[in-house]
């Protein structure tokens, strides 16, 4: 009796272990598969651009009641979402790690070509949740409201919802800003910097999201080697413009290159 109650026991105490191991290994296994399945937020590398404009409260929000805060990659300009305050220094390198929310929801896309309102309101939670995994339940809603009110047009405006941001240390950063501390910068009136434009389409057919078109004015800085180097306006006509087409005469004064400072009209023709 006292044999078969050992024997009972040690088989009890064996399973017992074997459902800890396999429970163990399954928790580790859905661990390892969640991280697999996680998508990695998106990253972005440039100089920061802090434009103190006059704005409504949705712009204001987006970086908890401060200036307008935007960072330039190459020729593609990102509209910062800040959720807390943090103080960036305009021209300096900056590394910022989120969602990039433009490419989020128009890769869900638009199956009405922005008819019916643009952008989803699932869609715009997507990326939300997706960049701010902490936010309590109150603060989801209104978050979702703002991201959604700020992106209303097909394609989508290029927001980054920011997780991280942190300036960019180097001896090849350091040098570049130095660089551009170092060329001058000179303000051309628009039309005496039209003569010089050598190529870009001043003339285009209006978006989906404004069909009725007009004409804006956009403020910009052109660089040394005669390209759009700086967007100064936040206009969302201003945003929808091609710059990576425009090319300029260097600028040039006194034999050294210089910057200028300039507008550039540019007029949409309805759609027909």
């Amino acid at each position: 009796m006292n044999r078969n109650a050992r024997v009972f026991g040690f088989l009890a105490l064996t399973l017992v272990l074997l459902l800890v191991a396999l429970s163990g290994c399954s928790s580790s296994q859905s661990s390892k598969e969640a991280a697999k399945s996680a998508i990695p937020l998106d990253k972005i590398q440039g100089k920061a651009q802090v434009l103190v404009e006059s704005t409504g409260a949705t712009d204001a929000a987006l970086n908890a009641g401060g200036s307008s805060v935007y960072i330039w990659e190459g020729l593609q300009r990102y509209r910062l979402y800040l959720k807390k305050p943090v103080e960036i220094v305009h021209g300096k390198q900056y590394m910022a790690e989120g969602v990039w929310a433009q490419k989020a929801i128009d890769e869900i896309g638009d199956p009405d070509q922005g008819k019916n309102g643009y952008p989803l309101e699932a869609s715009c939670e997507r990326v939300v949740r997706r960049a701010w995994t902490n936010l309590s339940f109150d603060e989801v809603d209104p978050t979702v409201s703002l991201v959604r009110a700020r992106v209303k047009r097909y394609p989508a405006r290029p927001l980054f919802l920011v997780t991280r941001i942190q300036p960019v240390e180097g001896a090849a950063d350091a040098k570049k800003e130095a660089d551009d501390k170092d060329v001058k910068e000179v303000a051309v009136p628009a039309d005496k910097q039209k003569a010089l434009l050598v190529e870009g389409p001043t003339t285009q057919t209006a978006p989906l999201w404004e069909p009725g078109g007009g004409t804006v004015t956009c403020k910009v800085i052109i660089g040394t080697d005669g390209k759009i180097a700086e967007l100064e306006s936040g206009s969302q006509l201003c945003e929808a413009v091609p710059w990576a087409q425009f090319r300029y005469q260097p600028p040039v004064q006194g034999g050294k290159p210089v910057k200028v400072s300039t507008e550039v009209e540019v007029r949409f023709d309805p759609r027909k």
